[in-house]
C-alpha cells in the first residue's frame, strides 16, 4: 500500500509541488526579501498602475511611492499602504509552482505562466484600486474587505486559472458530461 502511494501520480505531484514551493519560500525568505529589489519593483508597478486606474475612473489621486511609504490613494484620504505581503509575489510563486508540477506541454507552460502572472497582477491592481475607493467611501469596511473579500477573490482568480489549465492544456481527460441526477434506463 505504501509503495502504491509513492508511485501515485497525485503523490508525486504533491511532493514535487511542495518541494518547489518550499524552495521558493526559502529563496524569498533568505535572499529576495532581505534584498528588497524584487518587492520594490512589483510594489512600484502596482502603485503606479493602481493610481493610473483610479485616475482613469475620474479620481484625483496621490502617490507617495518611496521606500518607506509605498502609499497610493484618493485625495482626501489617508490612502493605502502596500506592504510586501500584498504585492502578489507569493501568489505568482504559488501559481507557477502548480503549473510547473502539473502535467502539460512546456510549449503551453512557456506562455501560460507569464500570462497567468499578468492576470494575477492585474487582479491585484484592481484589488488595490478597489480598496482605495473603499477607503474614500466606506473606510470602516477596509479591514473586512482587505482581510476577507479580496483575499477570497484573489484565490478564486488563481483557482480559475488552474482550472483553465487543467481543462484546456494539461492533456488529462476531463469529463464534460453533466449529471442529470436521473438513473440510466434499465
Amino acid at each position: 500500500m505504501k509503495s502504491d502511494l509513492l508511485k501515485s501520480k497525485v503523490a508525486r505531484f504533491l511532493a514535487f509541488f511542495l518541494l518547489l514551493y518550499l524552495a521558493w519560500y526559502l529563496l524569498y525568505t533568505l535572499v529576495l526579501h532581505p534584498w528588497g529589489g524584487l518587492d520594490r519593483l512589483v510594489i512600484n508597478n502596482t502603485v503606479d498602475l493602481s493610481e493610473g486606474l483610479l485616475q482613469l475612473l475620474g479620481y484625483e489621486t496621490f502617490n507617495d511611492n518611496n521606500p518607506t511609504m509605498r502609499t497610493v490613494g484618493i485625495d482626501g484620504t489617508h490612502g493605502l499602504w502596500i506592504g510586501d505581503p500584498c504585492n502578489g509575489l507569493t501568489l505568482f510563486a504559488l501559481f507557477t509552482a502548480f503549473l510547473v508540477t502539473f502535467p502539460g506541454p512546456w510549449r503551453h507552460k512557456a506562455w501560460f505562466i507569464p500570462a497567468g502572472i499578468a492576470i494575477i497582477h492585474a487582479a491585484n491592481i484592481l484589488r488595490i484600486a478597489s480598496l482605495c475607493i473603499i477607503v474614500k467611501n466606506a473606510p470602516e469596511w477596509l479591514d473586512f474587505n482587505h482581510t476577507y473579500t479580496f483575499q477570497i477573490l484573489m484565490y478564486v482568480v488563481i483557482f480559475l486559472l488552474w482550472m483553465w489549465w487543467v481543462r484546456r492544456y494539461s492533456g488529462l481527460p476531463v469529463s464534460r458530461k453533466k449529471d442529470t441526477g436521473h438513473a440510466p434506463p434499465q
